[in-house]
C-alpha cells in the first residue's frame, strides 16, 4: 500500500483530496513540520528529505513535490480520469499546467504574498498580473483549464486562491472556476476537517 505523508493545512491538504477523488487506496500518514509562524516542527518519522509534506512512498520509489505526486498518481489510477495518461489527448496539456503550477504560479503567489518585486524575479519567473492574465484567457473559454472537464490540474490551481482567499484576482471567470473548483464533495470534505484540525 501507498503513504501518504500528510500535515493539516498544508500543501499536502491537496493530496489527500485527490486521494479522495481517485479513490485511490493510499495510506495517509500525519507527521508535524515547521509552520511560517514558527510553531512545528520536523517529524522524525517523515521519510521527506527536508521533513516536509506532502511525500508519497510506494514501495521503494518516493515521490516528492506536488506536482509530481499528483502526476503520478493519476498515472497510477487512470480510470479516475483526472489527468490524461501517456498517448491520450491533452496530456501535453496537463504536463504544461502542472509544470507551470510549480515554476510559476506558486513561486509568484508566494512573492506577492510576501510583497516582494525585483525585475529578474519577473523577467524569468513573470509577474503576478502576467500569471492571472494567462489563467483568464483559458478559463474565458472554458469552464476548467483542460476545457470541458474538471482534472488535478484544477484541483492543484486553485488551491492557493482556496487558503489565500484575499489573493484571488478580480476576475470573473477564474473566481467562477475557483467556486466550483471549492464545490467538489472530496475539497468540501478536506477543507472541513482541516478546519477542525486547525
Amino acid at each position: 500500500m501507498m503513504t501518504l505523508y500528510h500535515s493539516p493545512n498544508s500543501r499536502s491538504s491537496a493530496i489527500v483530496t485527490l486521494i479522495e477523488e481517485l479513490g485511490a487506496d493510499v495510506e495517509v500518514k500525519e507527521v508535524t513540520v515547521r509552520r511560517k509562524d514558527g510553531s512545528g516542527g520536523p517529524d522524525a518519522s517523515n521519510p521527506h528529505p527536508e521533513k516536509k509534506v506532502p511525500y508519497l512512498v510506494d514501495g521503494a520509489e518516493g515521490i516528492r513535490e506536488r506536482g509530481a505526486i499528483m502526476l503520478y498518481l493519476t498515472d497510477k489510477f487512470p480510470e479516475a480520469g483526472l489527468g490524461p495518461i501517456e498517448g491520450q489527448p491533452g496530456r501535453g496539456e496537463y504536463l504544461s499546467w502542472l509544470f507551470y503550477y510549480q515554476g510559476v504560479m506558486e513561486p509568484v503567489i508566494i512573492l506577492k504574498f510576501a510583497q516582494f518585486t525585483h525585475p529578474a524575479v519577473e523577467a524569468s519567473l513573470r509577474d503576478f498580473d502576467t500569471m492571472v492574465a494567462r489563467l483568464a484567457e483559458t478559463l474565458e473559454k472554458q469552464p476548467y483549464l483542460l476545457g470541458e472537464t474538471y482534472s488535478a490540474v484544477d484541483l492543484l490551481c486553485s488551491g492557493p486562491f482556496l487558503w489565500l482567499p484575499d489573493m484571488l484576482p478580480d476576475n470573473e471567470a477564474i473566481r467562477d472556476w475557483v467556486k466550483r473548483c471549492s464545490e467538489r464533495p472530496a475539497t468540501v470534505r478536506t477543507l472541513e476537517r482541516e478546519r477542525q484540525a486547525a
